[in-house]
């Protein structure tokens, strides 16, 4: 079966996984996972993740969770740009997240990075998804 959009099921997943308590949890590896996996782990959202292959040869990547006394650190972990809708923003357009308490996470021709990251650089680009 195929996916359309494995960024949002890596997304639901981590999701998922928080309501129900987990300490990680799995996806399949992919480049672009792993580049969004890099910017929620150096923001402080997730704890790590690490490549890991199943006895198949399949390569997944297992993503170690947060929690703060008990409750998940990601409170709101939201796609926005979706396979059938994209949504791109130049560097002045780049939407703020409760008022910089959040980060979006940014594709752009530099690599994919936090909204912060993005103004810094002076680029803009497709807006992945948002996190609080």
């Amino acid at each position: 079966m195929s996916m359309n959009d494995p960024l949002g099921d890596m997304l639901t997943r981590i999701r998922n996984a928080q309501l129900r308590g987990k300490t990680s949890v799995r996806s399949p590896a992919s480049k672009l996972r792993a580049w969004v996996l890099d910017v929620l782990a150096d923001e402080g959202y997730i704890r790590g993740y690490e490549r890991v292959t199943t006895p198949e040869g399949h390569e997944e990547l297992e993503i170690v969770l947060k929690y703060a006394s008990g409750e998940p650190v990601i409170r709101e972990l939201k796609r926005v740009s979706t396979p059938g809708r994209r949504v791109y923003a130049g560097v002045k357009d780049i939407p703020q997240v409760r008022n910089g308490l959040g980060v979006s996470v940014v594709s752009t021709p530099k690599g994919v990075m936090s909204d912060a990251a993005a103004r810094a650089a002076n680029v803009g680009g497709e807006v992945l998804c948002r996190v609080y």
